[in-house]
């Protein structure tokens, strides 16, 4: 009888700790409409600058409600377009110098932390990987939902420095002696994602 009002006793424990332990709350998954969404690079040397265009493959935004939570989001390495139309350009940064977009088809960039800041704004922080080699970024964006149940997540001004993937042509923190042909170790990406649920 001891036992048994032991083993009563036990399970009452267990049901009344388990009311107190939240619930593991499931993000919900945006797909982001490749259509509708935009990625556009911007690089710069000595004497100037190009700047163009890059197509994305896929990508998926997490919300817990209204909080952005996680995602991530493929480029297709092969669609790098010169606003000027220059094919030699075009040409050069699919090469090994740069991309290698022949073996490296794709990048990617998965969200790994997001922190809140004043109403619609956010920084995001997160694993990018260009030519397989990954390195962490942080950037500044804002999320902003649409009147049709979509949500726009942009970022105006993303930082990289190609170096930490080895990309370096031309960088005069590699090649001090390169003169006035020298092209900065950072880019920028501006990015736009439309999503729905």
């Amino acid at each position: 009888m001891k036992l048994k009002f032991t083993s009563l006793a036990l399970l009452l424990v267990v049901a009344v700790s388990s009311a107190f332990i939240a619930p593991a709350f499931k993000a919900d998954t945006y797909k982001v409409d490749v259509s509708k969404s935009t990625l556009s690079w911007l690089g710069k040397k000595v004497t100037g600058s190009h700047n163009g265009s890059i197509d994305l493959k896929s990508g998926t935004l997490l919300f817990n409600g209204k909080k952005l939570a996680g995602g991530t989001f493929t480029i297709d390495m092969t669609s790098i377009k010169d606003a000027d139309k220059s094919a030699n350009l075009e040409k050069h940064l699919k090469a090994d110098d740069f991309f290698g977009s022949d073996q490296f088809a794709t990048s990617t960039f998965v969200i790994k932390k997001v922190t809140a800041g004043s109403g619609n704004a956010v920084n995001i922080t997160g694993d990018l990987t260009i030519k397989g080699i990954t390195s962490a970024i942080s950037f500044p964006a804002t999320v902003v939902w649409n009147a049709d149940g979509s949500v726009t997540t942009t970022a105006d001004k993303v930082l990289v420095d190609r170096t930490k993937y080895g990309i370096k042509f031309r960088s005069k923190s590699i090649f001090p002696d390169v003169g006035d042909k020298m092209i900065y170790d950072e880019f920028e990406l501006s990015i736009k994602l439309v999503a729905k649920k």
